[in-house]
Formats: structure tokens, C-alpha cells, sequence
């Protein structure tokens, strides 16, 4: 008797250990909101080859995949899931998301809108991967997911917090952070122990700007409290005060790490935090580490970081070298703008390399998010040109900043203009002078220098191209002819020898040799040309003499 109640309870305590020790659903699901995706995938592995018609493992460990960039293996998990299970909703809500990752949005919506008929649209966990799918893939549809999300959490029953989570993402992918933090707010109001609806929260107030640190701050710690194992938040704080106190990212950082799957990237961000401590050398030698220890599967990254060590020890050549070796192995929608300029400061230490140079700036800027990091970028290719003194690229690169600017200044286009005129580029400059006056008809300097631009162009007067830049000015500098006398001054010379060489009108080229007169009766170049103009015999002048080409410039 004793012995048989010894095996019972033996048998008991096997059968009851087992299944405390047996993940669910569940365990890999929190490792999927934690980011912790080689775990969720783990668990959910081992799920579905217990019962390989677990459609739910099936579509989480999809999912899992899909976070771990192997769309490939998910593509064929679910595809061969269908072929037992035709009419999952789970599934095919699954085999949606794929195709919205491979832009083929009609299919994908014909597929969500089937699981969600099949499922009588009452379905809570098909509706949140729907909602999920349009958050997750860059084309996906925010509307059509809030859409479905806000269905969701009218079933009966409803009392899942990651719907709200799904919900919040879709406002934000939208830019809307009222509604977002109105659906993160839903989510705690369900489940106040879930750390993602606070640090989420938190990263609303962050995009607004470092003005709002005590606020994310705050959120961030609820987070932590909530679950000091949600590692999310620990990488975003890393990040945070990666520029800002090396010391507490470092913290921030070694947190991260001990709450996070072990990954490639891990020695990479070891390397980064020496960088970010001015260590350039000791984080070149810790990058190597760690691209020797990779062997193939080098992160691209540490070539990146290598690449700006270099760039701090200024070793422009192997920070040329690393930097392209990081170009060719990163996918090209990863890199920043600040690579992009950092490349090309070093190719301008080297003689000849400023047009690609002036490519990767280019780059920059179209990456830029701001106007004063636009600005800056095109700066740095000014500053070159300028020392340089290859004007018609410093005009060129003024034109950028133009095409940069909200708000171009008068200024902005008057030197633009200058430089170009400068080197005889006088179309460029007439063209610039003339986008000027579009945006401020009253400058007197603009027209007058667009007159001078034309005149450049057409110095035999015969086209008259100068004509009507040289007459605003004169109509415009008749208001205040002491501020304008410069410009009247050679604008009525231009005319002295426009009516005397091309129209042949001795009082029209009289009348302007007293314009100027009146303004510097002391000029004694065009003295001289009025009394010899006096004398020539021009059409309808009876008077005798030489009929010389007059030149008041």
C-alpha cells in the first residue's frame, strides 16, 4: 500500500513538474513583446513540433521570424500551414502580413478580409494581427488597422491589452500622439503591469525634444518598475544619453544586455560605448574583436564604427576605407545622413575627390530631417569650394541652400548671383538675379546686377537682353537717388552706349550722358563722350563728322 502510494505520488510530482516547467503560448508571446524574438522563436518551435496544428504557435512563430528578418522561413511556415488548416483566420491573417512585406497590398488585404469573414469578424486575435500586419510593414495601412483594432475591443469579452498597444502604434504611424497615448493609457487601464504601454508613452514625449526629458523620464521609470526584465527601455535610455553622459548610457547599456537575447550586435554596442567615451582607438581594437569573433555574419555597423574612430584620429584613409566597407555591406535604408558627410569631409582631404564628395553630400541632405542639418551639409561644401576659390561651385552650392531654405533671403540669391557672375557664368548668374527680383521686385542691387549679367551676355547691345534690368532700375532708383547712385550711374552708361551704338539716337545718348552729369558732374570720361558724341552725325542729325562707335563703359 505504502509502496503504491509512493509511485502515485512519485507519478504526480513528474507530471506536475513537467508542466510547470512547459512554456505556453503565452511565455513566448512575452518574449515577443519584450523583443526578445530568438526566445519567443525558441519557445514557439518547440510548440509547434509538439502539435504541428497549434495554428496559434504557427503564426507566432512566423511572426517571431518575420522580427528576426527571415521572412523566407516564415513565407514557407505559414504557406505549409495553409495546406493543412485552408481556412485559418490566424493563418491567413499571417500570410497577409507577408505579402504587405512584399508590397502586394491588394493580395494582402484579400487575405485579411477572408480570415476576417471566416471568423464573423468576431474574432479579438485575428482582428490584433490584422491591426498588427499594417502597423508592422512600412506600406501597411494605419487607417485600416485602427479600423480593425478599434472592432476588436468592441467583442464581448475584450480584455487585451496588446490590442490597445497595436492601436496606440497605428496612431502614431499616423503622427497622431494624442490618440496614441490615449490608446497606450487604455492599455495600462487593463493590464497596469505591462511595461510597453508606459515606455511607449515615454517616446512620444521624447520626439518632442529633450525639453521634455522629466516627463519621458517619468514613463520610463514606470516602465521599469512594471518589469525591471523589459529591456526595450534600457536600449531607447542607452541611446538617449549616448551623447549626452557616456556614463549612465554605459548603465543603461549593460541593463539592455543582461534583459536582451544574446546578439552579434551586443560587442558592437560595447565598442560604441568607447567610442561615444573618446576612446577612438580602444573602440577600432574592440571592433575588431568583434568582427573576428562574427566570422561571416559581420555586423555592418562596426565597419561604420571603425569608420568615424578613424575619422576622430584623422586617418582620412582608412576612415575612406572603412566607411565604404560599410556602404557595401549595410542595406543602403540604414544609413544616415551623418555617414554620408562624414565620408565626404574625408574624401576632400584628398585632391580631386570633391565631385564625389559632393555626391554623398547630396545624399546628406536628402536624408537630413532638418533645415539646419540640410544647411550645414551644404555648408561644409561651400567652405571647401570657397578656400578653393572655385566660385562657380560656391554659387552652385548657394543655389542648394536656396532650393533648401523655406525662406531664401535676398542675401542668398545676391550671392548666389554674385559668384556666378563673378567667373563669367552669366546666365547662370542673370537666372538667379532674375529668381530674386520674383521674390523681392523692389531690390534695386538685383536688377541692376541682372542687367550687368545680361549685358555679359549680349556685350554687342544688339539684342538688348540688358534693356529692361538697366530701366527698373532706373524707375526704382528714382525714389532715392543718393542711396542708388551706383546703380543709376551704370545703368545710365549702358544706355549712353546703347543709343549711341545701336539705335543711332544722339539725344536719348545726350539725355543719359546728363543723367550722369547730374549725379557726378566731376566724371570726366563721360565729359569727354558727351562732347564727342555731340559731334558725331548720326541718323536724322544734319551736323558733319565721324560716325565713331561711342563707349561710356
Amino acid at each position: 500500500m505504502n509502496k503504491l502510494k509512493k509511485g502515485f505520488l512519485l507519478l504526480v510530482t513528474i507530471v506536475y513538474g513537467s508542466a510547470l516547467f512547459a512554456q505556453s503560448i503565452e511565455d513566448g508571446k512575452k518574449m515577443f513583446f519584450y523583443e526578445r524574438y530568438q526566445s519567443a522563436k525558441t519557445i514557439f518551435s518547440k510548440l509547434v513540433a509538439a502539435n504541428a496544428n497549434n495554428v496559434d504557435a504557427v503564426y507566432w512563430l512566423g511572426q517571431s521570424e518575420i522580427q528576426l528578418d527571415d521572412t523566407a522561413s516564415a513565407k514557407t511556415l505559414y504557406q505549409n500551414a495553409l495546406l493543412a488548416s485552408a481556412s485559418s483566420p490566424i493563418l491567413l491573417a499571417g500570410i497577409g502580413h507577408i505579402e504587405l512585406l512584399e508590397n502586394k497590398g491588394q493580395d494582402a488585404r484579400q487575405r485579411f478580409e477572408t480570415a476576417i469573414s471566416l471568423s464573423d469578424g468576431k474574432n479579438i486575435a485575428v482582428l490584433n494581427a490584422i491591426g498588427f500586419a499594417n502597423v508592422d510593414a512600412d506600406n501597411g495601412d494605419a487607417n485600416y488597422a485602427i479600423d480593425k483594432l478599434k472592432q476588436a475591443t468592441t467583442i464581448k469579452h475584450f480584455n487585451d491589452p496588446d490590442v490597445y498597444i497595436n492601436l496606440g502604434d497605428a496612431y502614431r504611424k499616423l503622427i497622431d500622439g494624442g490618440s496614441a497615448q490615449s490608446a497606450y493609457q487604455n492599455a495600462l487601464t487593463l493590464n497596469s503591469r505591462d511595461p510597453r504601454a508606459s515606455f511607449k508613452i515615454g517616446r512620444i514625449y521624447e520626439s518632442q525634444g529633450s525639453m521634455q526629458e522629466e516627463i519621458f523620464m517619468k514613463y520610463y521609470n514606470d516602465a521599469i518598475a512594471a518589469d525591471p526584465a523589459y529591456g526595450p527601455v534600457y536600449y531607447d535610455l542607452y541611446g538617449y544619453f549616448y551623447k549626452r553622459d557616456v556614463n549612465k548610457s554605459k548603465d543603461y547599456l549593460d541593463k539592455y544586455i543582461a534583459n536582451s537575447d544574446p546578439d552579434s550586435k551586443d560587442c558592437y554596442y560595447v565598442a560604441s560605448i568607447l567610442y561615444a567615451s573618446s576612446a577612438f582607438q580602444q573602440s577600432i581594437d574592440k571592433s575588431n574583436e568583434c568582427i573576428a569573433a562574427s566570422g561571416s555574419n559581420v555586423y555592418p555597423n562596426l565597419y561604420g564604427l571603425k569608420a568615424y574612430s578613424y575619422d576622430k584620429l584623422g586617418d582620412s584613409a582608412n576612415a575612406k576605407k572603412f566607411f565604404e566597407q560599410y556602404f557595401a555591406t549595410q542595406k543602403p535604408e540604414k544609413i544616415d545622413g551623418g555617414a554620408y558627410t562624414t565620408y565626404a569631409k574625408n574624401l576632400l582631404k584628398t585632391p580631386g575627390s570633391d565631385s564625389i564628395a559632393a555626391v554623398y553630400v547630396d545624399k546628406a541632405i536628402a536624408l537630413d530631417s532638418t533645415e539646419p542639418a540640410k544647411l550645414a551639409d551644404a555648408g561644409s561644401m561651400i567652405d571647401y569650394y570657397t578656400a578653393a576659390k572655385n566660385y562657380n561651385q560656391v554659387a552652385t552650392w548657394y543655389v542648394k541652400v536656396i532650393g533648401i531654405k523655406k525662406q531664401p533671403t535676398l542675401t542668398d540669391y545676391q550671392t548666389a548671383g554674385f559668384y556666378y557672375y563673378r567667373v563669367g557664368n552669366f546666365q547662370a548668374a542673370a537666372d538667379i538675379f532674375d529668381s530674386g527680383v520674383q521674390k523681392y521686385p523692389n531690390d534695386i542691387y538685383s536688377y541692376y546686377m541682372m542687367g550687368r549679367s545680361l549685358y555679359g551676355i549680349d556685350t554687342d547691345m544688339v539684342k538688348g537682353l540688358a534693356n529692361p534690368a538697366f530701366q527698373k532700375v532706373i524707375d526704382l532708383g528714382a525714389a532715392d537717388t543718393v542711396k542708388n547712385k551706383a546703380q543709376l550711374l551704370g545703368s545710365y552708361k549702358y544706355f549712353i552706349g546703347y543709343y549711341v551704338n545701336i539705335k543711332q539716337d544722339k539725344d536719348s545718348a545726350l539725355m543719359y550722358c546728363d543723367k550722369v552729369l547730374a549725379l557726378d558732374p566731376t566724371d570726366q570720361s563721360i565729359i569727354a563722350t558727351r562732347e564727342q558724341i555731340s559731334r558725331m552725325n548720326m541718323k536724322g542729325s544734319s551736323s558733319s563728322g565721324g560716325n565713331k562707335r561711342a563707349n561710356s563703359h
